[in-house]
């Protein structure tokens, strides 16, 4: 993910691409690290100007390294949206701890963020620590997210606190910038301030891209949003979704497509399992419901989609599953 690593082949740049780019153009990686619940996905979002990384109130809802490509005539920004680094109580844990800080090794730009409506804590200060002893020093910006729940004189005290954390850990900020993706404020300037932190590079993606994600994981995510609202403490971190066939029914009209997926959504134990479909089958109703629906709006056609649930026991602490489902 460094700038002088290859990008991906079916979309590599050639040396006639690299030659002609515009002189003073930026490009390269940036990520934003942070707590679980820190606002991450959803400023990923704003800045991208399309939904890639799904939201939640539950933590640890995201579990990839998401990428968001913004591209600008002055710059192409490759943004990756990691999982909260947290305290790993399973293999999956574990794996994407691991996940977070080989993302870090490799980007230009970390951008740590500090929830305005919580104190820094102690979890705020050890992973600005870990991000301190990186070999690779990459650069780095602070961002007091969620600055829409907080006013002037809470929000002076929390970038105070940031600032301090620069002679605690021996580090600097090249930028402190409160800001709010929820509520649109000061996005663009992040924006600008991450790509104009960005070494000179050509564009690593074609115009137009807001990810390189396959389709696949999109809808599976989207599936998984929709099936964490309003479940129980014990159930988001037990669940994952699975994309086991996707494509247009045959025989429809060219003007009315329908797209059928079948999915499954996996949980650890056979008593997760009415938790997922409610009283007659009513939360299964809303779940699918309401994943159509974004999907839908995400891909541009009509959608049937065919839900499942699925048991793999204890699937979070076993390394043949987890292989399985992509982690």
């Amino acid at each position: 993910m460094t700038t002088d690593q290859e990008p991906p082949a079916d979309q590599a740049v050639t040396p006639g691409e690299a030659a002609t780019a515009d002189q003073g153009h930026r490009s390269g990686f940036a990520c934003f690290v942070g707590r679980p619940n820190a606002g991450k996905s959803t400023l990923t979002n704003a800045i991208v100007g399309s939904k890639i990384a799904i939201t939640s109130a539950k933590p640890q809802t995201t579990r990839h390294a998401i990428r968001g490509i913004v591209d600008r005539p002055d710059g192409q920004l490759v943004l990756i949206d990691t999982p909260g680094l947290h305290r790993p109580r399973t293999l999956l844990g574990e794996r994407l701890n691991d996940l977070v800080r080989t993302t870090w090794s490799e980007v230009d730009v970390v951008a740590v963020c500090f929830p305005s409506n919580q104190r820094i804590g102690p979890g705020d200060e050890y992973l600005v620590g870990e991000v301190a002893q990186l070999r690779k020093k990459p650069t780095l910006v602070a961002l007091a997210t969620k600055s829409d729940l907080v006013g002037p004189e809470r929000m002076a005290k929390h970038l105070l606190s940031i600032q301090g954390l620069e002679e605690k850990f021996g580090i600097r900020w090249a930028e402190i910038i409160p800001c709010s993706g929820t509520a649109d404020d000061q996005v663009d300037l992040v924006t600008d301030t991450l790509i104009g932190l960005l070494p000179e590079g050509p564009s690593y993606y074609p115009g137009g891209e807001v990810t390189d994600e396959p389709t696949e994981t999109l809808v599976a995510e989207l599936i998984r949003e929709a099936a964490l609202e309003g479940v129980t403490e014990e159930l988001p971190h037990s669940l994952a979704v699975t994309v086991e066939e996707m494509g247009l029914r045959p025989g429809r009209p060219d003007d009315k497509p329908l797209l059928d997926i079948y999915a499954n959504m996996v949980v650890e134990r056979e008593s997760q399992k009415p938790i997922m479909i409610g009283r007659k089958g009513a939360r299964l109703k809303e779940i699918g419901t309401n994943a159509r629906l974004h999907i839908e709006a995400l891909l541009g056609t009509r959608v049937h989609l065919d839900l499942r649930i699925k048991v793999l026991k204890e699937w979070q602490r076993d390394a043949k599953h987890l292989n399985r489902l992509g982690f």
